[in-house]
């Protein structure tokens, strides 16, 4: 190459480097779509790719729902497959092709069981084995799966909460069967008590596997042998200085260029209410926060960078990251939040930086369930609630942000009651209506009448609602409010049809 192209390339590489720096700022997330479940709610989700298909995987308390996806995030609803005993939730769930099938692996949290299913091509669910705790395993309450692909076979790490703590690795058979290789008990050396999140990273032919200690507060990593067996290499806890491990939660991580990280969330302690359900209740609670550790050679861990929370993001009570792109540069993380009821977009520099960009309020909880899932060019995330009230999953897509400064967001409903409604029936649903302003402060107005028109377009509906928002985040806290939640469920029997538009205006 001569000299001046080289220059050439140089001057195009930096400029798209920059581009992409600028896209990135100003990502967001933007809600597509979202559909009823059919249990009591949503503990964890997953997705899956099966022959260009695209599947979705909500579990909660007694079974497991699959959602087909398509390109501009839609989701239809296939089918929903109950586990065993009814028990749950689903809590860890893990979709994977081993030798050929695809399955999804189920950690029945107080079934004390891992459910294998076969992944069928419309997506709807097999269960092909089960396999119970045992006073080896330590399967008690499982929590968290983790499949580890080896030179010659792919195993399942299961880790565990409250009365059975530790981790165990499992060979995965050929026809989705488990078989023990090793369990390890928690002490208090290691940090697996409570194992919410694991990552493992491949390093120089090497595998690691990485866990989250809810209970006992740090982070640990492990070597693990091609015959599925695995070693303890370092840990770390948590202190008021470098990192915030007080209640470890989610755990991921990426690879940027030369540099392998890991990133580590938590739910702090403070948040929880619950009688002796936390061991170590002499915590001291220093913030919240989201650190970022570097791997060495060896696969230790090794405190690198904290992204504290302010006023600016939205980090308090981390239950999920997921990493929704990566490139040689940088990488694009999603932090779903249980306190804070939100989704935190962040970006991880190749120097292993943690910067916020921006967050959408969700007007929900996220307890688990937050998956990201690529569609061509587009980037979703899948993302459930704990909440018994909801009873729904929705998506998002992350996108560069609309310029909407100075406008407000009106969002319209006309409706039409069916005729054997009564008028103390309506006026009482309208009532209902027009009073959310006083229980959802994010309304800015609400405005209704009734419909005068008589040009004989208006399809039958008679009574037209306008509320008012100033910003994205009022609308999705409306939307899934208890208190719109509760009316929708009320006035539903006395409704025929309606209609809803949004629109932005100044």
């Amino acid at each position: 190459m001569s000299s001046i192209k080289k220059e050439i390339f140089a001057i195009a590489l930096i400029i798209s480097q920059i581009c992409l720096a600028q896209v990135s700022d100003e990502l967001t997330l933007y809600r597509q779509d979202f559909k009823n479940i059919s249990g009591d709610n949503t503990v964890s989700v997953t997705s899956y790719e099966k022959g260009g298909s695209h599947f979705v995987f909500a579990g909660g308390i007694g079974n497991v729902d699959v959602y087909s996806l398509d390109k501009k995030g839609k989701l239809t609803p296939i089918s929903n497959h109950e586990l065993h005993k009814k028990k749950g939730p689903a809590r860890g769930m893990v979709a994977d092709n081993i030798n050929g099938t695809d399955f999804l692996f189920v950690a029945n949290k107080h079934g004390n069981v891992i459910e294998t299913f076969k992944i069928l091509d419309h997506g709807s669910l097999e269960r092909v084995a089960l396999v119970e705790d045992t006073d080896e395993t330590y399967l008690g309450t499982a929590i968290t799966l983790q499949v580890v692909h080896m030179k010659n076979a792919s195993y399942l790490f299961v880790g565990g909460l409250e009365e059975t703590p530790g981790l165990s690795s499992f060979k995965i058979e050929a026809d989705g069967k488990l078989t023990h290789v090793q369990s390890v008990k928690d002490d208090e050396t290691i940090h697996t008590d409570g194992i919410i999140g694991m990552f493992s990273h491949k390093i120089n032919g090497k595998t690691f596997l990485y866990t989250g200690g809810f209970q006992d507060n740090g982070v640990s990593s492990f070597r693990v042998y091609e015959n599925g067996e695995f070693k303890n290499i370092n840990n770390i806890s948590d202190n008021t200085k470098d990192r915030y491990l007080t209640g470890a939660y989610p755990v991921t991580g990426v690879t940027l260029g030369n540099n392998n990280y890991v990133i580590v969330g938590h739910r702090h302690h403070k948040y929880y209410k619950r009688g002796n359900f936390i061991k170590r209740p002499n915590f001291v609670y220093h913030g919240d926060g989201v650190s970022i550790f570097k791997v060495n050679k060896k696969g230790a861990l090794i405190p690198h960078f904290i992204l504290k929370d302010d006023e600016t993001t939205k980090l308090q009570g981390q239950t999920r990251i997921e990493v929704v792109s990566t490139n040689n540069n940088e990488a694009i993380l999603a932090i779903g939040t249980r306190d804070d009821a939100s989704i935190q977009l962040c970006k991880l520099n190749k120097e292993g930086i943690l910067s916020p960009i921006n967050y959408l309020e969700t007007g929900f909880s996220i307890y688990y369930g937050l998956r990201s899932h690529k569609i061509e060019d587009n980037n979703f995330l899948i993302a459930g609630s704990f909440r018994f009230d909801l009873k729904k999953i929705a998506t998002y897509k992350v996108a560069p942000k609309i310029n909407r400064d100075g406008k407000i967001l009106r969002h319209m409903v006309s409706l039409k009651y069916k005729e054997v409604a009564t008028e103390q029936q309506v006026n009482e649903a309208v009532n209902a209506f027009v009073s959310l302003k006083n229980e959802i402060p994010e309304i800015a107005d609400i405005e209704w009448g009734i419909n005068d028109s008589k040009e004989g377009n208006s399809k039958g509906l008679t009574h037209c609602f306008t509320l008012t928002f100033n910003d994205e985040h009022s609308r999705e806290i409306y939307l899934f409010h208890k208190a719109h939640l509760d009316l929708v469920s009320k006035i539903k029997p006395i409704i025929a049809d309606v209609l809803v538009l949004d629109y932005w205006t100044k």
